[in-house]
């Protein structure tokens, strides 16, 4: 594999960052619901899907939104307004672009080396919707509220 621009993250498409930043995203839940509890596959497999979806990532989003320095905000916005041409049936357009925002800076992140700030901003989504209120599934408020935050961020 050919390393191209991949030495500054800062020159990777936002796509390509959140092509990578997916991975990483996936990577960190099903770490945090491992270490919760050992379960069966398939329930672990169920808390990882609602934990990595676009309306869950957008939630996330707008809980880290508040704490991100100037540069990570711009790499959250390029990938944000990065233009798609899929959006997944069923998915909010607005969720699905902060999700691919959210999935861009955690890219950046990871190929920049910043573990530490990684884990920090996975830590201060704990409270989005993938703690207790997943476990039942039931979650339109906190679902109602990621869409309005993400629709108020999409003006910045």
């Amino acid at each position: 594999m050919t390393q191209g621009n991949a030495g500054d993250p800062k020159l990777l498409s936002p796509l390509t960052l959140a092509f990578l930043g997916d991975a990483v995203f996936d990577l960190m839940a099903r770490e945090q619901i491992v270490r919760r509890a050992n379960a069966p596959a398939k329930q672990l497999h169920r808390q990882a899907v609602r934990q990595v979806n676009c309306r869950a990532q957008a939630a996330a989003a707008v809980q880290i939104a508040p704490y991100l320095s100037e540069e990570e905000a711009e790499i959250f916005r390029r990938g944000r307004n990065a233009h798609t041409n899929h959006l997944p049936r069923h998915s909010d357009p607005a969720d699905y672009h902060a999700a691919t925002g959210l999935e861009a800076l955690f890219g950046y992140l990871y190929l920049q080396g910043k573990q530490d700030r990684l884990r920090e901003l996975f830590r201060l989504t704990e409270g989005r919707g993938g703690g207790q209120e997943e476990e039942t599934g039931e979650n339109t408020n906190g679902e109602e509220k990621a869409h309005v935050g993400t629709q108020q961020k999409q003006g910045t």
